[in-house]
């Protein structure tokens, strides 16, 4: 029953995080609302049509630089990395085409910026969570108005496109193909161009809409980067393809060619630095020119930017400008919920160019009058006179564009917008949770040997408590009910949730007062609170994977400290030793880097081959089997100090850890192997397979082999009976670590299978914080040994100081000896190549089981690379308390009394560790809402320290409830009532 306790408050704190991201992110992520209304005005709100057709190619990820109107010279840096416009077209048809720098709202993933061009409408930050589950399009958009003007669209390529526009295009003339193959560079592609042709051949012309989508530029981005050598054959390729486009058009038909979004060094995109959310836009007429380039316009029309490395200005534009102008091109009415503006360029033909800024206005009114009298209409409270003055003054071009730019200003502002309560709601819940965690941990720490006393009285009463508090919630929402305008746009559930946590909460402060753990407050625990209260920064936010290595080897130094003052030189030697061990490995780590666009160009890319090459390193591919091979014995070298490698650990080591552990090493090598084409393309398919398997071999073997061989036998010991004066007396080899020895074999069962879903150069990252786990973990405790051994002198116990420490006077678990294995767990986090930012998710990891994208697998790789290291150190945070714990002889009856409340105390420790990073990210999230930066810095890091927390969670409830547990259970059920020799006692 008292094990059931535990857990239960171990999972109490868990869903009190949980409860709180919920209710802050409703207040602070929220989603814009989406009108339903369709444009419908006859003839006045649209112009004749220039012509009849139109085919839109879109080349995933082209970046503006990547093109040129005119041949690059050889001598350009990036003559390998330009799509050629037919530049004798454009030279000698000047007003028959415009190239464009377009500006690509961010989040810069497909699908949303598919939403963008279509219906016009702006993104939010939480759409970037529909990227890989798209949903269909309800609101007005392009394919909307063509199907009402009887128009017939076709379609090839990205199938993203058939997800929002399931019922839009013709079936005899729809190809998609599937989008998340980043490995395949070639099949969309080339069925675009199989399928294209033919149908601008038809002297038919059985289509008045034609999409293109090819993928292979941003594949190659996300697999190489923008400067390997692929890249230039690729876009060789578009060239090609344009090129006979242009030659297979007629008079009639417009070309519009665009990338949907940009990419970044590396070949990334998702965030909003300038090579993401710049994209080509280019727009060719072959027969009527677009414009007449005598008629002037207004300068103040016309926006220009500065590419970065570029000399010169260059036209921008808003992509979702697009749609207004292809509407009217083509005759169309612009969607309802347009909020671009028409290029201003392609209606310079008499007094066609006012019409249409006025149709352009006048669909922005009507939008931005219906959302005012929406629900969500007092979002426009701020602007909403400002607006409609312009409006009033909107009576020329001029007059209309700024109106128009002062709409989109105000909504991108306001679809930044917060819920207050929601937000505060979620902040109590943090403070809350924060708070009763602490209690928790003080009221077991002050229980010491009556914890499970402590338990089983106070549990039920905080049970209680919530389910009162759930109840209030409910009854008090029906009461909210009665006055709409407080506590506006709180639901039911959240009621429920906020009532059942903050009672909870409440009622566990009460029980154990946290006021009364201040005192035990140290160094490390100030790091903590520093660590917190610095996401109120930018700049820390920004550079906190520099700060964190100084942070961890900092968190030692009490430790070294101690050693100095050991009694003996022993001691002293393994506490020193051990800690300078720590002090370098986290220092080797911090050799692995990447770099976010804020720390441009103060950091130099080392986790890839360069910052635009996404191939790792060459000396990481050298170092991968000798790692591989080195790490199985490392780990085991460990326990051999306490004698604790015997039993299973004989079979597991050899037979289950380093196969897997070399498999993971493998699978990455061979894709190095293939990614340089080191044997040529024609092997690809074949090292394609036996990568992939190599990869389910290492994770099937460790999780199912290394599983079933620990749960049978988990123990590490080797027991032998004697006789000795007439009585039968056991001795066990490893009883001094009998605890800790199986549940490192529990942890590498996962280290095995998270090292796989690891990039080479995150491998070794992996491989040295292991290393710097285990001499923490001798760190801690040589200095319980210290402490036993001061409190026999203090006490006078000649057989204690005579004999060494002894376990029968058990050392407590301190909240700061947490404190560095939470740090080694973020360290490792940005050291294995990630950073909290959106275009550092390593999103090849989703193809390590599979060729292709499969669900839930691929999604199951990408979050263990994501977050594994996260959950990898939070796992052994029970080591922490079972390492060289031996079962208690005074108590026979439950010999693994010492360590149990040890162990609750190390997860409450760690989660309270994270769940303050939580309330320090959550707090600068909300008070910098109003922050330039809060969408770029302060949400994603706010998102990362969510996803954080819970994978912490996750990873302390996994190693209490089945690690820890299986472990006590097996020691108690051969140890009960043992009478074990006083050789097997010993720990060294």
């Amino acid at each position: 029953m008292a094990a059931a306790y535990r857990l239960v408050t171990i999972t109490w704190i868990f869903l009190a995080h949980l409860a709180g991201i919920y209710i802050f992110t409703r207040g602070f992520l929220l989603m814009r609302l989406s009108l339903t209304d369709i444009s419908s005005c006859g003839s006045n709100c649209i112009l004749e049509p220039t012509h009849s057709r139109a085919v839109v190619l879109i080349i995933d990820a082209l970046r503006f630089d990547f093109v040129s109107p005119n041949p690059p010279s050889p001598a350009s840096p990036h003559h390998h990395n330009i799509l050629t416009l037919p530049h004798k077209l454009t030279k000698r048809y000047p007003a028959h085409s415009f190239l464009f720098d377009s500006h690509a709202d961010p989040p810069t993933t497909t699908l949303q910026r598919i939403k963008g061009l279509t219906t016009g409408s702006l993104p939010t930050f939480m759409d970037i969570g529909n990227n890989l589950g798209a949903s269909s399009i309800t609101e007005d958009s392009l394919m909307v108005q063509l199907q009402r003007a009887g128009k017939k669209a076709a379609f090839m390529g990205d199938d993203t496109w058939m997800s929002v526009f399931p019922d839009s295009f013709q079936p005899n003339m729809t190809y998609p193909y599937d989008s998340f193959n980043v490995e395949d560079l070639h099949t969309v592609d080339e069925a675009v161009i199989t399928h294209i042709f033919p149908l601008l051949e038809d002297e038919t012309k059985p289509f008045d809409f034609l999409i293109g989508h090819f993928l292979g530029v941003d594949h190659v981005g996300h697999r190489f980067g923008p400067d390997h050598p692929i890249m230039k054959d690729k876009l060789q390729q578009m060239n090609d393809v344009l090129e006979r486009v242009v030659e297979k058009l007629d008079d009639d038909t417009l070309l519009v060619l665009l990338g949907d979004h940009g990419m970044d060094r590396s070949g990334d995109h998702g965030g909003d630095s300038i090579l993401e959310t710049s994209a080509a836009l280019w727009i060719y007429s072959k027969g009527d020119p677009l414009t007449d380039i005598r008629m002037p316009i207004p300068q103040d029309l016309l926006k220009y930017r500065i590419f970065p490395g570029a000399s010169v200005e260059h036209r921008a534009v808003q992509q979702i400008d697009l749609l207004p102008t292809l509407s009217l091109l083509l005759g169309l009415p612009i969607p309802f919920n347009n909020l671009g503006t028409v290029i201003p360029e392609l209606f310079r033909r008499g007094d066609l160019l006012e019409r249409a800024l006025r149709y352009n206005a006048e669909q922005i009114q009507g939008f931005l009058s219906t959302y005012r009298a929406s629900p969500s209409g007092g979002e426009l409270d701020d602007s909403w006179d400002n607006l409609q003055k312009a409006w009033s003054a909107a009576n020329t071009a001029a007059g209309f564009t700024d109106f128009n730019r002062q709409v989109l200003a105000a909504c991108r502002t306001m679809w930044a917008q917060f819920n207050a309560t929601l937000m505060g709601m979620g902040l109590v819940l943090f403070v809350v949770s924060l708070a009763a965690s602490w209690a928790l941990y003080v009221g077991l720490s002050s229980a010491k040997s009556n914890s499970k006393e402590w338990l089983q009285r106070n549990t039920p009463l905080y049970l209680m408590a919530g389910c009162g508090g759930g109840v209030a919630g409910f009854f008090f929402s029906l009461v909210a009910k009665l006055f709409p305008s407080i506590l506006e746009g709180v639901a039911t559930t959240d009621y429920i949730i906020f009532g059942l946590t903050f009672s909870s909460g409440l009622a566990i402060i009460y029980i154990s007062p946290p006021i009364a753990g201040l005192p035990s407050i140290s160094f490390s625990s100030i790091l903590m609170i520093l660590h917190a209260a610095a996401f109120l920064s930018n700049s820390f936010t920004v550079w906190e994977d520099s700060i964190i290595p100084f942070f961890a080897v900092s968190s030692i130094i009490p430790y070294v400290l101690k050693g100095f003052t050991a009694p003996t030189s022993r001691l002293q030697y393994r506490i020193v030793c051990f800690s300078v061990i720590f002090a370098i490995c986290v220092r080797l780590m911090s050799i692995s880097t990447v770099c976010r666009e804020e720390q441009q160009s103060f950091c130099h890319v080392t986790f890839y081959a360069s910052s635009s090459l996404t191939v790792p390193p060459t000396p990481a591919v050298v170092m991968a089997v000798p790692t591989a091979l080195a790490l199985p014995w490392i780990i085991k070298l460990y326990p051999s100090i306490s004698l604790s490698d015997k039993g299973i650990a004989r079979i597991y080591y050899p037979i289950i850890l380093t196969p897997s552990i070399l498999g993971g090493a493998l699978y990455w090598i061979l894709e190095w192997v293939d990614t340089i084409s080191a044997f040529g393309d024609d092997w690809s398919p074949t090292i394609r397979i036996i990568r992939t398997w190599a990869a389910r071999t290492s994770i099937g073997w460790a999780l199912f082999a290394g599983g079933a061989l620990w749960f049978a036998i988990p123990l590490c010991v080797n027991i032998t009976v004697k006789q000795l004066n007439n009585k039968k007396q056991v001795q066990v080899i490893g009883y001094g670590n009998a605890f800790g020895s199986p549940y490192l074999i529990f942890w590498s069962i996962f280290l095995a299978i998270i090292y796989a879903t690891t990039q080479a150069p995150g491998q070794l990252v992996l491989a040295l914080g292991t290393v710097a786990l285990l001499s923490y973990l001798e760190v801690v405790d040589s200095v319980r040994d210290v402490q036993s051994m001061t409190n026999a002198f203090a006490t006078a116990t000649p057989s204690a100081i005579l004999n060494g420490p002894s376990r029968n006077a058990h050392i407590s678990l301190t909240f700061s000896d947490t404190i560095p294995i939470a740090l080694l767990a973020i360290h490792a986090f940005y050291t294995t190549g990630h950073q909290s930012t959106i275009p550092s998710i390593q999103w090849k990891t989703a193809f390590l089981l599979t060729p292709t994208v499969q669900y839930p697998w691929s999604a199951i790789t990408v979050f263990l690379n994501s977050l594994g290291p996260l959950f990898l150190f939070a796992l052994a945070v029970p080591l922490l308390a079972l390492w060289n714990q031996s079962p208690q002889q005074h108590n026979p009856q439950d010999p693994a009394a010492n360590v149990k409340n040890d162990v609750t105390l190390a997860a409450i420790s760690m989660m309270t560790y994270y769940g303050t990073l939580l309330l320090g990210t959550s707090i600068g999230a909300a008070v910098l809402r109003r922050h330039l930066m809060v969408w770029k810095i302060f949400a994603p890091r706010f998102m990362a320290g969510a996803l954080g927390v819970l994978a912490v969670d996750l990873g302390v409830l996994l190693g209490v409830a089945v690690g820890v547990n299986r472990i006590l259970w097996y020691v108690q059920k051969v140890f009960k009532g043992m009478n074990v020799g006083e050789e097997a006692k010993k720990k060294h």
